[in-house]
């Protein structure tokens, strides 16, 4: 049974449920299809602002093509966000196949995500921009159900269901598969050292 006491529509500090489906060159990339819908507090930013941006308004049962520009999505690719780093500095476990998406930490303790372009003989060369930099993105959104954020999520800035905060955000959209992931640490003994000196690049987020 509805809810009287739910809005009627999407506007700030309202968690919305949100059914999507994310194409990008034609492509189905990602979706909450056979899966629960996506729960975010609107105006929080916790989905990028060209989608976030777009919903304002909807009501329950409401569907929507959008289409979101690099600018308002990941962001350009940053010819900056390239470097190499020799084979010698992986763990032998580590597949140094292109296309591997790792977790790096620098010497300041800040995490990044990379993936390998390409490997030769002495180096492996790494990519730091997020995979849908660059990219138009074209979303196919329903709007499943819309509540009031409680008092505690507000203040946490994020949904909680069933009493449990989902502390990563919800989906972001892209097509990493964690389960691919290496995590660069020191429990795997990688030493950052490669990220000063010469080869020290300004490796900016370009996640929204």
């Amino acid at each position: 049974m509805e809810n009287k006491n739910n809005p009627k529509e999407v506007r700030d500090d309202v968690v919305v449920s949100l059914d999507y489906t994310l194409k990008v060159d034609g492509e189905v990339v990602d979706s909450s299809e056979g899966m629960e819908p996506l729960q975010f507090i609107q105006g929080k930013g916790e989905i990028i602002h060209g989608l976030e941006s777009e919903l304002y308004g909807l009501s329950v049962g409401d569907r929507k093509e959008v289409k979101v520009s690099p600018e308002q999505g990941y962001g350009a690719i940053d010819p900056e966000n390239y470097t190499d780093i020799p084979r010698s500095d992986f763990p032998p476990e580590i597949p140094l196949e292109v296309g591997t998406e790792l977790e790096m930490t620098d010497q300041d303790g800040e995490v990044y995500d990379a993936r390998i372009l390409s490997v030769d003989v002495e180096n492996v060369h790494l990519d730091f921009n997020h995979p849908l930099a660059g990219k138009n993105l074209n979303f196919s959104v329903e709007v499943v159900d819309l509540r009031p954020a409680s008092p505690e999520e507000l203040a946490h800035g994020h949904v909680h269901i069933d009493g449990l905060e989902e502390d990563e955000g919800e989906e972001e959209f892209d097509e990493e598969d964690e389960e691919d992931e290496e995590d660069f640490d020191d429990e795997d003994d990688f030493d950052e050292d490669d990220f000063d000196d010469d080869d020290d690049e300004d490796f900016d987020d370009e996640d929204a």
